[in-house]
């Protein structure tokens, strides 16, 4: 089971950290995503980070402005958003997907969701 929490309503070029915490002991060898939903549009790809927290990727979208950490010792992965533009107001969701050699962008390469938490980000 994954909890996402700290969306909130947050003004242009303000920050926000996200958290998702998963239960369970096998957290340490998942791979974790952030996903997000804007409205009206699929839910698409934000951000990965490994099962050891080495590799990282994002969407073209954020990159520079997000950035992935975890502790697997405190079953939790972040996503910190800094630079928020409107245009990043979205449902965020943490995911977690089966270990891999490879840094999975798509839906369906992950197992178990979080509930989402929703970020709101004014002009």
């Amino acid at each position: 089971q994954l909890q996402a929490s700290g969306g909130g309503t947050v003004q242009a070029g303000g920050s926000l950290k996200l958290s998702c915490v998963a239960s369970g002991s096998s957290f340490g060898s998942y791979t974790m995503g952030w996903f997000r939903q804007r409205p009206g549009k699929a839910r698409e790809f934000v951000s990965v980070i490994t099962w050891g927290g080495r590799n990282t990727d994002y969407a073209a979208s954020v990159k520079g402005r997000f950035a992935v950490s975890r502790d697997n010792a405190r079953n939790t992965v972040w996503l910190q958003m800094n630079s928020l533009k409107p245009d990043d107001t979205a449902v965020y969701y943490c995911a977690a997907a089966p270990p891999n050699p490879g840094m999975p962008t798509a839906r369906h390469e992950y197992d178990y969701w979080g509930q989402g938490t929703q970020v709101t980000v004014s002009s």
